[in-house]
């Protein structure tokens, strides 16, 4: 994973080839999540977006959301399925051309934060993980989580060592004793976490604490403002999935294939997940005090650096257009 400094020094990158380079093919290229289960995969699968477009779709996966928006920067992604929305905010605080034009997934329990049974602590003696070591992929949701459970614990996260890993691998590092706690995302890596620990947070304990989250769709700008009919198709197609699948789940088993998940992890993650509507977007998401004005500005905060401070306005970075 590059580091957000490594995003800076792209950006110019991008507007030299954005003005330079034509794409070899009219694809459309869509970056998604494995074992992150949704019902727009049933139309990836039967090629119901490559039908409404009449272009190719080739949907490309990441490990997380910050390599999703490096690729987006280089040119090789056009459009962001279920980013997190912190890689997003990261970016849009280092002026990267890219916009958010819909919530994708909504989720309490999507991700994990699952602390080491050997270890011995638990929320009761959390503060026993200052001087003890926590995986995490940085600049992700997982990562806001970690911060809003750390403070919701009292745990001084300066006082933690965190060590950037993809959730496979700080599964990995938890199952060997290597860190007292992981964080991340994806029912293999999270089940794998459990095998060795146990949440930190139950559901409804997070939910009190405010530790709620949802994904987004992001497009490039570029894409955006020369192929607007083929961003709005994506949405629809999109939408209808998900209305779909709202009245008959018969197809599951094609959403976990897809997944890389059996249909019985498919089953418990797609439990804890809300496909949001075009109506309930605008209405909880889009409005005025909606979820994405408050939020957004919130975790720019949280997550500004001085190469990258939080912007005074994200409304500018949010394109709804697309949904109606």
């Amino acid at each position: 994973m590059k580091s957000m400094k490594k995003i800076l020094g792209s950006l110019s990158i991008v507007a030299l080839s954005a003005s330079m380079a034509t794409s070899a093919s009219a694809d459309v290229n869509v970056a998604y999540f494995l074992e992150w289960a949704t019902p727009n995969q049933i139309a990836k699968v039967e090629k119901t977006y490559d039908k409404a477009l009449g272009e190719k779709v080739n949907w490309v996966n990441f490990a997380t959301g910050t390599a999703m928006t490096e690729a987006m920067l280089s040119g090789d992604i056009d459009i962001a399925f279920s980013q997190g929305l912190t890689p997003f905010v990261n970016a849009v605080n280092a002026n990267a051309p890219i916009k958010l034009i819909g919530v994708a997934v909504a989720y309490g329990a999507g991700g994990d934060c699952v602390v080491s049974t050997k270890s011995g602590i638990s929320k009761e003696n959390a503060t026993e993980l200052e001087g003890k070591s926590i995986a995490v992929p940085l600049n992700t949701m997982s990562d806001y989580e970690m911060r809003l459970t750390l403070s919701t614990l009292g745990v001084d996260i300066k006082k933690v060592t965190l060590v950037d890993q993809e959730p496979a691998d700080a599964a990995v590092s938890l199952v060997d004793g290597a860190v007292a706690m992981a964080c991340g995302f994806g029912e293999n890596s999270l089940s794998k976490m459990k095998e060795v620990g146990k949440s930190m947070l139950t559901i409804p304990e997070k939910t009190e604490a405010g530790i709620t989250s949802f994904d987004i769709v992001s497009v490039t700008e570029k894409f955006a403002q020369e192929n607007p009919e083929a961003v709005k198709t994506f949405m629809e197609v999109t939408a209808q999935a998900n209305a779909d699948f709202a009245k008959d789940q018969s197809k599951l088993a094609i959403i976990a294939g897809d997944a890389g998940l059996s249909v019985e992890k498919t089953k418990k993650q797609m439990a804890g997940f809300s496909f949001p509507s075009v109506e309930e977007q605008m209405s909880e998401y889009f409005s005025k005090d909606g979820k994405v004005a408050s939020v957004l500005p919130f975790m720019g905060k949280m997550f500004a650096t001085e190469a990258a401070p939080a912007k005074e306005d994200y409304s500018t970075v949010v394109d709804t257009s697309f949904l109606k």
